[in-house]
């Protein structure tokens, strides 16, 4: 997944950027009210991680802004603000979950699944053919082999297989696998599926391409 992290601790930053990069996840770390604010308008997210207290303002401000644009990416409020009347604000002004501090990286990251399985309508697994998803393993399986593959390919089959069957943009695609340093042109994005159709022929799935929307990983004969 590609997730915003709005955290203004630098320990707390490191450690939920190295823990969340270990989990095979491509984060963006922002630190104030205005980083938050220029990163969810410029870079589409599955998921945002938000702190409430931050340099600028308060994290609810820029949530508030988001959903006010009809932007539904979602979010998991991160606060030592815990008490009721407090989380009532947050899912008051749009948030989908919230988890006081201190908390468990493995409940984030658990609680980060179960709110892009609702956003998307998946499930912890999916099968296309003879290829199969485990989200909660972060692992793809072709003919029930673990199908090892390098870090954006397997982002790719992630996009296509959340869920199977939907069309995704090839502007999306390249949205998801670019950093801000470095955006990814469209014939690195064309080699990308090059390369995976030639790995899942004779899997019982396929890229197709479709004209003017883009990619759909559909059940071939």
């Amino acid at each position: 997944m590609r997730i915003l992290l709005v955290e203004d601790d630098a320990v707390l930053g490191r450690v939920m950027l190295r823990s969340l990069g270990d989990a095979g996840h491509r984060v963006d770390l922002a630190t104030s009210l205005d980083e938050a604010r220029h990163f969810w308008r410029v870079q589409p997210f599955d998921a945002v991680l938000l702190d409430l207290n931050l340099p600028g303002g308060s994290g609810l401000t820029v949530l508030r802004e988001a959903r006010a644009r009809h932007d539904r990416t979602p979010t998991l409020v991160l606060t030592a603000r815990n008490r009721t009347e407090e989380r009532i604000a947050g899912l008051d002004a749009g948030a989908d979950d919230y988890l006081g501090k201190p908390f468990e990286l493995a409940e984030v990251e658990a609680r980060l699944r179960a709110l892009v399985r609702r956003s998307h309508g998946t499930e912890d697994r999916a099968e296309v053919g003879a290829l199969l998803i485990d989200r909660t393993a972060r692992r793809l399986f072709l003919h029930g082999e673990p199908l090892d593959l390098p870090a954006r390919e397997f982002e790719v089959l992630w996009e296509l297989l959340t869920p199977p069957g939907r069309v995704v943009s090839k502007n999306n695609l390249s949205d998801k696998l670019s950093s801000f340093d470095e955006a990814l042109g469209a014939n690195a994005l064309e080699a990308f599926i090059s390369r995976l159709r030639r790995k899942l022929v004779g899997s019982g799935a396929g890229i197709r391409t479709l004209r003017g929307l883009g990619y759909v990983l559909e059940p071939r004969d």
